[in-house]
C-alpha cells in the first residue's frame, strides 16, 4: 500500500459538514465557531448572496475548509460581513497540498476575495503557497485593525491603574455624578427580549448609521444567549435605557469581544459609554475571570484608552490572470499600489 496521502475536494452543504474543523476553530475564536456561522446564514447575507463551503480531505478526514459566499456579479468571497472581526480557513494545520487542491477549484472563479484574516495566523504562508502552486496570484491588502489587551492575571484595579490618566479621571468624575442603573443580560427569555428592545431603542437614538443587516444583532444575541456566551450590558436612567454594549465570549469563556456599543446622544455629557465599558470590563475581569479582550474592528481613538495592543487583519485577493475578472482585479490592485507610492489621491 502506498504511503502517499490523497487530497479530495468537495462542496459541503453547510458549515456542519466541516464540524471537526469548526469545533477546533471555535476554541480559537468566536468568529470561527458554530454559533457565528449559524447567525451569518440566518441574518448576515444579502438576498443575492449564496453560501458556499469547500472542504479538502486527506485520507478521508477533513483537513482544510473554506466558508465562502457567492455574490452575484462579484464572484466568490469569504463568508464575512461588516460584523466579522476574524475570518480564516478552517484547519488545525495548513498543508500546502491541501491549499493547492482548494486553489484549483477557486481558479475557476477568476477572482476570490478573502477578508479579516489575522496577520499573525500561523497557517497564512502555507495557505498562500498552496494557492500560488494552483496557479493563482495572491495579493495582500490591509483590511482593518483590532485593538486588544491581554490581562496577564491582573484584576480590575491593576488593569485600571495602567490606563491613561485622562480615562481614569473621566471615570472618577462621571461616576460620582451618574445615577445610572447597570445590568447585564446573558440568558434567553423575557428579560433578553426586553433588553433587545432597549438596545434597539438606544441605537435608534444614537449617532450610529442604520445597520446593513437589521436583524443581525438581535439574532446573534439570541444565539449567543442559547449557548451561554452573551453579555449584553445596559445602563438605565430610571426606566429609560441610556447605553448598551453587546459583548460576546469565546467558547472557553476566557476571551471577550465587544461587538456593538451605543448610547443615547442626549446623555453624551455624562459619558455613559465610558461608564458602561468600565462596568462591563470590571465584571468580566473580576467576576468572570477573562484573560483577554478586544474591541472588534477599527482604529477608533477611544479603543487605545482601553486596550494597549494593535494587530492587523489582512485581506487576500486570489486572481487568475487568464480569467477576465482576475486580470481586471490584478490591474486595479497594481494601479492602486502605484497611486499610493506616488501619493496620488
Amino acid at each position: 500500500m502506498s504511503g502517499r496521502r490523497q487530497q479530495d475536494v468537495e462542496e459541503a452543504q453547510d458549515w456542519r459538514d466541516l464540524a471537526p474543523l469548526v469545533a477546533a476553530g471555535g476554541r480559537e475564536s468566536l468568529f470561527l465557531d458554530d454559533v457565528w456561522w449559524r447567525t451569518m446564514l440566518q441574518a448576515g447575507l444579502a438576498r443575492d448572496e449564496q453560501p458556499r463551503f469547500l472542504l479538502a480531505r486527506r485520507d478521508g478526514q477533513p483537513s482544510l475548509g473554506l466558508a465562502l459566499v457567492r455574490r452575484q456579479g462579484h464572484g466568490i468571497a469569504a463568508l464575512a460581513n461588516a460584523y466579522t472581526c476574524l475570518w480564516r480557513p478552517l484547519a488545525e494545520e495548513v498543508r500546502v497540498a491541501d491549499a493547492a487542491a482548494l486553489g484549483h477549484v477557486l481558479r475557476r472563479e477568476g477572482l476570490v476575495r478573502l477578508d479579516a484574516i489575522p496577520a499573525e495566523w500561523p497557517g497564512l504562508a502555507a495557505f498562500a503557497a498552496g494557492l500560488r502552486e494552483a496557479g493563482l496570484a495572491v495579493r495582500r491588502f490591509r483590511h482593518f485593525a483590532n485593538w486588544h489587551e491581554a490581562l496577564g492575571g491582573r484584576r480590575w484595579d491593576a488593569y485600571l491603574a495602567a490606563r491613561p490618566g485622562a480615562l481614569r479621571s473621566t471615570l472618577r468624575r462621571r461616576g460620582r455624578k451618574a445615577e445610572f442603573a447597570f445590568d447585564v443580560v446573558s440568558r434567553p427569555g423575557a428579560s433578553l427580549e426586553a433588553a433587545i428592545a432597549d438596545y434597539e431603542a438606544i441605537y435608534a437614538r444614537s449617532w450610529k448609521e442604520p445597520e446593513p443587516f437589521p436583524a443581525f444583532n438581535a439574532t446573534l444575541m439570541r444565539n449567543l444567549a442559547g449557548v451561554g456566551l452573551l453579555r449584553l450590558g445596559l445602563l438605565h436612567d430610571g426606566a429609560r435605557p441610556v447605553a448598551a454594549q453587546l459583548w460576546a465570549l469565546r467558547a472557553d469563556r476566557r476571551h471577550a469581544t465587544v461587538l456593538k456599543l451605543a448610547h443615547d446622544e442626549q446623555d453624551r455629557a455624562a459619558s455613559p459609554g465610558s461608564l458602561l465599558t468600565a462596568a462591563m470590563l470590571r465584571r468580566l475581569i473580576d467576576e468572570e475571570g477573562i484573560a483577554s479582550f478586544d474591541f472588534g474592528r477599527g482604529d477608533d481613538d477611544y479603543k487605545r484608552l482601553w486596550a494597549g495592543e494593535r494587530r492587523q487583519r489582512l485581506g487576500l485577493l486570489l486572481a487568475d490572470w487568464r480569467h477576465p475578472r482576475g486580470l481586471a482585479a490584478l490591474l486595479r490592485h497594481c494601479a492602486g499600489r502605484l497611486r499610493t507610492r506616488l501619493g496620488v489621491l
